[in-house]
This record gives C-alpha cells, sequence and structure tokens, in this order.
C-alpha cells in the first residue's frame, strides 16, 4: 500500500473512533462474495483488512452468508477461509440472503460499530444510508476502504454542535458569577528604595558604656544605683561636663586584675631562678669531675 493512501485510511479510522467510538479490534462482517473474490486473487483476507484499517481486526460471518457458501458447489476453498471467522449470530430462524442479513444486523444506527466488507453494490447504497457505517470492498485484487458519506459527516457534525452547545450554557454561569465579584484592585504606595543601593551602616568601634540618664543623679552628686558614685556637674568654659569617679566595684575588679597579674609575674621569676639554679649545679659537677 503507497504511503498516501495509508495516511488517508489512518485519517479515516480517527475520524470514526473519536466521533463515533471504534475501538481495536474492529469487527468485520465479511459477505460470501467477498470471500470468493478474495480466493479468486489470491488476497490474504485478514492481513489486508488490517493493512487497509490500520489496526487489529476481528473478521466475523454470518450463519446466513455461511448458509450461501454451503449451497454453491465447488466452493471449498472459500468454505474453508469462512470457517476460519468468528460466527456472527443472525438470529434468523430461515436463511435469508447475505444483503437482507448483513442490513438487518447493522440496522439503522450500527450501534454495534461493524465494519462491512462486501462486494454487493446494492447493499453498498443502502449501508451509505445509515451514519457511521466503514465499508470495504475489492477492486481489481486491491482493497479499498470508501471515504465516509454525507450522512456520516451530517452525523459528525452534529454531534460536534451538541458537544459545544452542552459547554454554553456552564461558560455562561461562570461568566454570570465573575461578572457579580468585582475584581480586587490593588493598592499602590510609594515604593520604597532599592535595598541592594542603600549603603550598609558602619558599625561603631566605640564601646558602648550604659549610660544612665541625668534624671536620675540627685542634686548632691550621687546616684540611687548601689556602690556607683557619679560625680558631680562641673561647669567650665561655658561647658557643662560629669566628673566620674571610680565606683567601689569597679575597684574591685582591677584589684583582682592587678593581683592576677603579680601572681603571674612571681611565677615566671620562680621558673627563671630554677633555670639558673639548675645549670650553675651542672657547672660545679664538671669542674669536679675535671
Amino acid at each position: 500500500m503507497r504511503q498516501k493512501r495509508a495516511k488517508t485510511y489512518r485519517k479515516l479510522m480517527s475520524l470514526y473512533s473519536m466521533s463515533f467510538g471504534f475501538r481495536q479490534p474492529y469487527q468485520v462482517l465479511v459477505d460470501s462474495e467477498l470471500c470468493k473474490t478474495s480466493v479468486d486473487h489470491k488476497i490474504e483476507l485478514v492481513k489486508q483488512l488490517g493493512t487497509v484499517l490500520q489496526g487489529e481486526v476481528k473478521p466475523m460471518i454470518t450463519q446466513c452468508c455461511i448458509h450461501e457458501l454451503y449451497l454453491q458447489r465447488g466452493q471449498q476453498p472459500v468454505v474453508d477461509l469462512a470457517k476460519n471467522f468468528e460466527r456472527r449470530k443472525c438470529n434468523h430462524r430461515e436463511p435469508i440472503s447475505g444483503d437482507d442479513c448483513l442490513a438487518s444486523v447493522v440496522g439503522d444506527s450500527n450501534k454495534h460499530r461493524y465494519v462491512i466488507a462486501t462486494q454487493s453494490d446494492a447493499l453498498r447504497g443502502k449501508l451509505r444510508l445509515i451514519p457511521a457505517v466503514p465499508i470495504v470492498h475489492i477492486n481489481r485484487s486491491v482493497m479499498i476502504l470508501e471515504p465516509p458519506s454525507d450522512v456520516t459527516i451530517r452525523a459528525k457534525t452534529l454531534m460536534e454542535q451538541k458537544a459545544l452547545t452542552s459547554t454554553i450554557p456552564v461558560e455562561k454561569a461562570l461568566l454570570a458569577s465573575s461578572s457579580t465579584d468585582p475584581p480586587l484592585k490593588k493598592k499602590r504606595g510609594p515604593k520604597g528604595p532599592n535595598p541592594l543601593s542603600i549603603k550598609k551602616k558602619k558599625a561603631s568601634n566605640m564601646p558602648t558604656r550604659p549610660a544612665k540618664s541625668l534624671d536620675k543623679v540627685h542634686s548632691d552628686g550621687k546616684s540611687k544605683g548601689k556602690g556607683v558614685n557619679v560625680g558631680k556637674v562641673v561647669e567650665g568654659d561655658g561647658e557643662k561636663h560629669v566628673s566620674n569617679e571610680i565606683s567601689a566595684n569597679t575597684g574591685k575588679r582591677k584589684r583582682t586584675d592587678e593581683s592576677e597579674a603579680d601572681a603571674t609575674v612571681k611565677d615566671s621569676n620562680i621558673i627563671i631562678a630554677e633555670t639558673t639554679g639548675s645549670s650553675r649545679k651542672r657547672k660545679r659537677r664538671r669542674k669536679a669531675k675535671e
């Protein structure tokens, strides 16, 4: 099969599957005449049906069509081919012609989603009036899938319109609900400066002293705190300044620091004296040996 023809057949089967619900494996109803032509032209019927329909295939034949083959003489190869297919019960007590049997099985809407493979022109004319019926026939040893009929295309457009109209009320309801709620406006105020463009504040290296307010200082120059002696306010050169005296607590801390420093000096002097004493003893021993 040529690539262009295979592409068109693929599009046709996608139309039937998307719009009318055809699924693989496709159920193919074969009549007795198509079985005869396939045997005469030496066509592998199942393989060709799979290539034409672009998917898996399940061939089927009705009781009436196989009864026609039994009545004809010299058609044993055709009967053997038809026996390999699945039997489709047509529920006819007395056998009727194959065309009428297939038309009754398809019905008015092809609800079972059959693909009809037939060589009868009369049957194909009837099936073109029924929507969603793929038709396959053989023309000069080439199997052909017919394009969709006008009835099928009309049914497809109607289904699409129904699908669109069913969604319109929902869209209207959504629009109505959105129109009732007024949109919230964002408040736009003055924007702050860019944090990357601002200079960082320099950390002050000066030690911070816990300053006490001068309001707490008494007139006699003593504060309310324990052990802290704040100096009196002194005026000089037209400027006021406060003379701070060392408190008792700070004095104690400084004394402890001085005592620790004296202890370290004493320890170092002891270590130096020990080293010098040991070196003198060594010199005396050397002299005694000499």
